[in-house]
């Protein structure tokens, strides 16, 4: 097998290199109607891997593979056998994403849908055409397999050298975005400045400063984490963000104040303060619970524009995580009277 692979613009966007025509069922149909539906009117521009089942609006409900349908009996209905909570490819990922999706789960083909759940194509590695044509001269099933196996693999390398890149392309890539840290620490300087009365006063709300920060970004970071993960395995959209910001809210509220508890007795053994044990829960509970937040908003929402969130996300939830939990935790501190 050649080792060329022809691989489209890696910032193109799937929707420029996806099918439309594609096998579509619906969940609530037989075996055997929808059968008799495909015969009666079969896609032309893409050969059948997969059937994606859609529901009465059209959204992506399952995913049948060729030989479930071709072996289970007419009776029975789709949504009986249907693989449930498919793996797709949301409509504003670009053929760099796509390489991941095809490296990771190494299925033949995706479905892609747009922000609201709904088919609109199908990604097969077709796409990656260079290579594949030859898989039609393949004599044996298990040589078919083979060249399948090594297609993957120059995917794979071709993503992952993609995404390594040279020291110069990490820099440029990668330098503007840690500008928002630059940025954020002479924000962080201006605020502390403005509350110059109170950390003058009680050299205790200096000291726990990089505590108070320390445990935000840690948040920060996990949320982004569990946000650029939650993005490989389904589509982003208003909604769906909505229900997951008052998720981690309510997580990131329930970790300050299991931080904040413990963070707040030892300053209390500590120094005898109950301003103090006041103002750390105050701003650990707060700064916590919006970190999470903005852990789990910025690469929705970069994802949303079409933006890629992996590098700039972190950065950009640090600086909000720092900010914010600074003003808390000083506020706090004024309102109590320090």
């Amino acid at each position: 097998m050649s080792k060329t692979l022809e691989i489209p613009n890696l910032d193109d966007l799937v929707v420029q290199h996806m099918h439309r025509d594609i096998p579509k069922i619906h969940a609530g149909q037989t075996m055997g109607a929808a059968l008799n539906e495909i015969r009666s009117s079969p896609p032309q521009s893409s050969k059948i891997v997969y059937f994606y089942v859609i529901d009465q609006d059209e959204k992506l409900v399952g995913i049948l593979p060729a030989r479930t349908i071709l072996v289970t009996s007419p009776e029975v209905r789709v949504d009986e056998v249907m693989v449930k909570r498919p793996v797709a490819i949301p409509s504003f990922a670009t053929i760099f994403d796509a390489c991941e999706f095809f490296t990771m789960y190494r299925y033949l083909a995706f479905p892609v849908v747009d922000e609201t759940g709904k088919l609109i194509g199908m990604l097969d590695i077709q796409a990656y055409n260079a290579e594949v044509s030859r898989l039609e001269e393949k004599e044996t099933l298990q040589a078919t397999h083979k060249s399948y196996d090594d297609l993957f693999q120059l995917i794979g390398v071709h993503w992952d050298q993609a995404r390594k890149g040279g020291p110069l392309e990490a820099f440029r890539f990668r330098f503007p975005w840690l500008l928002c840290n630059v940025a954020g620490g002479i924000v962080a300087a201006i605020i502390l400045g403005l509350f110059e009365n109170e950390l003058d006063k009680v050299v205790e709300l200096a000291l726990f400063i990089p505590v108070v920060l320390a445990l935000a970004e840690s948040v920060a970071i996990q949320s982004v984490t569990l946000a650029l993960e939650g993005l490989h395995h389904g589509d982003s959209s208003w909604r769906r963000l909505g229900k997951l910001l008052t998720t981690e809210l309510m997580v990131g509220l329930a970790l300050g104040a299991g931080t904040g508890i413990l963070v707040g007795l030892y300053s209390y053994f500590q120094f005898g303060e109950l301003a103090l044990f006041g103002t750390l829960m105050i701003g650990i509970v707060g700064g916590v619970g919006l970190a999470a937040m903005f852990g789990m908003f910025i690469p929705n929402i970069m994802r949303m524009f079409q933006k890629n969130p992996q590098v700039a996300s972190g950065p950009i939830a640090l600086v909000c995580a720092d900010m914010a939990t600074l003003i808390f935790y000083l506020c706090a501190a004024r309102l109590l009277h320090f």
